[in-house]
Order: structure tokens, then C-alpha cells, then sequence
């Protein structure tokens, strides 16, 4: 296999101003808004090639996505390479820390958990 098997992922929003706010101040970066027809999308930056990981974005559309605390679990990279970072700012960006940061493996590295200003558990990994 050439690449990871995920390709995209979609998180589901009901205030896309809140939620591009969010992940903004939490991971440090900028999300480019863009409307594509009934969809609100906010893209996560990506790189072009044959990075690992996926691209994704937050989405609203009152028919289609409804952000949930259950299902799916999305893994963010804590780019700063120790989740600690990222996960310090969850709770003053308005999300809520679920389970600090926890060791998978000295082979995998950490993980954690968070909800959301939308009402959704995404984790946080990194290898320190």
C-alpha cells in the first residue's frame, strides 16, 4: 500500500464562526472557510504529496451533519510534537479535556481526548 487508507475526513459543526475559532487557537493555525453550495466547509491546512496522515474539514449542513460525541474517532497530530501543548489550550478555547494525556506505547507514543465547541470527541496523539 502506497498511502494510508483515510483519505478526507469531515468533522460536523452547528456555528462554523465557533468552531474555526476553536481550532484555530487550539492547534495554531488558519482554516480556510469556503461554500460549496449548501455545504459551510473550513478546510484544515494540508500538504500536497505524499505526506502521512489525511486532509480534512469542519462542516455544517443542518441536514447531513450532526456533531456527536459518539462514532468515528478523529486523531489530530499535535504538530508541536508533545500533544501537552495543544491539550493546554482546549479548555480555554471553550472545549472540554476528557482524558489528559496518556501513554499507548513507547512504540506509538501519547494520546488524549477532548470534546469540542460542537459537542465532538476528537484525540490528540503524538510520540512524546
Amino acid at each position: 500500500m502506497k498511502r494510508n487508507v483515510v483519505g478526507w475526513f469531515e468533522i460536523p459543526v452547528t456555528d462554523m464562526d465557533r468552531a474555526i475559532r476553536f481550532y484555530e487557537e487550539v492547534f495554531s493555525f488558519k482554516i480556510q472557510r469556503n461554500q460549496m453550495g449548501p455545504l459551510d466547509m473550513g478546510w484544515f491546512p494540508w500538504t500536497d504529496g505524499d505526506g502521512p496522515g489525511a486532509a480534512g474539514s469542519l462542516v455544517k449542513h443542518p441536514d447531513f451533519y450532526i456533531p456527536s460525541g459518539e462514532g468515528t474517532l478523529v486523531y489530530f497530530t499535535a504538530h508541536s510534537g508533545d500533544l501537552s501543548n495543544e491539550l493546554g489550550r482546549i479548555e480555554k478555547a471553550g472545549g472540554k479535556v476528557i482524558q489528559g494525556k496518556t501513554q499507548i506505547s513507547e512504540d506509538i507514543g501519547y494520546m488524549a481526548l477532548f470534546i469540542d465547541t460542537e459537542g465532538n470527541r476528537i484525540a490528540l496523539h503524538s510520540r512524546a
